[in-house]
């Protein structure tokens, strides 16, 4: 008896839209990618490429180098993908092979002791001028 695995077929990847998800990613607007990838890209060349199910290689790297991802990212990349990777993500909090880190430092503490030093410091350095005032008087008395 055999079974159909129509259903387990991956579709084909589209780069076009792959694009577009990590230009929207990265905040980009059309507009701003095609200034990235040069003078004789527009806006309108930019909606034209998303709408592309491929793209050819050396575009695809040019392009990949003005997002700032590797060029698998945009070949690769589906939306099972995706979400089989973040279905993967568990919480950790309950489970206790895990250490639970808890912080034992008041940045409170630390600041007032930051402030404290600070005043020992300039304490110190109104003593030195007060010493230098006097010698200075000492020495105009002199002449």
């Amino acid at each position: 008896m055999t079974t159909n695995d129509s259903s387990k077929e991956t579709k084909p990847v589209h780069h076009g839209r792959n694009i577009k998800r990590f230009r929207e990613m990265f905040g980009l607007k059309q507009d701003g990618l095609a200034a990235r990838l040069g003078p004789d890209w527009t806006q309108k060349k930019v909606s034209q490429l998303e709408a592309s199910e491929l793209v050819e290689s050396q575009l695809l790297l040019q392009i990949a180098e003005a997002l700032k991802v590797p060029v698998e990212a945009i070949e690769n990349f589906t939306e099972e993908g995706a979400t089989t990777y973040f279905n993967s993500f568990h919480d950790s909090s309950a489970t206790s092979a895990h250490f639970n880190y808890q912080c034992t430092i008041n940045p409170l503490d630390k600041y007032f002791e930051m402030v404290e030093k600070n005043e020992k410091l300039y304490e110190a350095l109104l003593n030195v001028e007060r010493e230098k005032i006097v010698l200075l008087e000492r020495l105009l008395e002199k002449k």
